[in-house]
């Protein structure tokens, strides 16, 4: 069998958010941001959604977020992503992508989230989404603490590397692969896979993916996935019942043996 994998850049296409900056409020209880940088991430943040996200305006945002984390503790940051996940983030998850990641998982594909934001912050939403890997932006830490230094960044063509690096590694098929993103700063990778869409593309991406053949894809519905998860263990659980059920009756049926005309 061909091994495929199914690779989605997270924000704007898997969230209709950033990741980045999606935690703020939890950072700023624990002290680790001052209002008067939520204010700066916020605006940064706006910026990115409503703007093209293109190199200069993803470039923009990377360095706000550096300047922001320097001297953060690491602990604290993981500690608050995870307890703040579901409150953070759930909202904002697009049902369009979870029907996609079900079906490319229905299907075999392994699935990967590729985001430019830190690991500590897209390994966990990954965890939630039921991805098997995550590539993210990695960054330096000292004595417990980011440096503002970055040691991976997952942007533009290091993406694309990433994707390649990781198909040699499991051996994907990279012409059997999916990719999803939004933005045109996400061409090396769609154009490293065999099947790229552009989700929600921004103009530069929208005629690119016209160019090259490239699906097109709309997502609009947002979906609280906890909901989707307790109705996803109540179906298993009737199904279950019902199974059951069958087979008690068959297993009665049988000690009864055939009945008589």
């Amino acid at each position: 069998m061909v091994r495929a994998a199914a690779f989605f850049d997270l924000d704007k296409t898997i969230i209709a958010t950033s990741s980045a900056t999606a935690f703020s409020r939890g950072f700023l209880a624990e002290g680790l941001l001052t209002r008067r940088r939520v204010v700066a991430s916020a605006y940064a943040q706006l910026a990115y959604l409503l703007g093209s996200a293109d190199e200069a305006a993803t470039e923009r945002l990377r360095a706000q977020l550096a300047r922001t984390v320097t001297g953060w503790d690491v602990a604290t940051v993981s500690s608050v992503v995870r307890e703040t996940l579901h409150e953070s983030i759930d909202p904002t998850v697009y049902a369009e992508a979870v029907e996609l990641i079900a079906e490319h998982h229905a299907a075999g594909r392994d699935v990967v989230v590729v985001s430019a934001s830190g690991a500590e912050v897209v390994e966990p939403i990954a965890q939630m989404l039921g991805a098997d890997a995550v590539v993210a932006t990695r960054q330096a830490v000292a004595d417990g603490r980011y440096t503002g230094d970055i040691e991976f960044y997952a942007y533009g063509e290091n993406k694309a590397s990433a994707v390649r690096d990781l198909a040699r590694e499991r051996g994907y098929d990279l012409a059997a692969c999916y990719a999803y993103s939004d933005s045109v700063t996400d061409a090396p990778m769609l154009a490293a896979v065999g099947q790229a869409f552009a989700v929600n593309p921004d103009r530069a991406l929208r005629r690119l993916a016209a160019e090259r053949g490239w699906g097109v894809l709309t997502f609009r519905r947002t979906v609280r996935l906890s909901r989707l998860h307790r109705h996803a263990r109540v179906t298993a659980a009737v199904v279950a019942a019902a199974a059951l059920a069958l087979v008690a009756l068959l297993v009665l049926r049988r000690r009864r043996g055939p009945s008589s005309a």
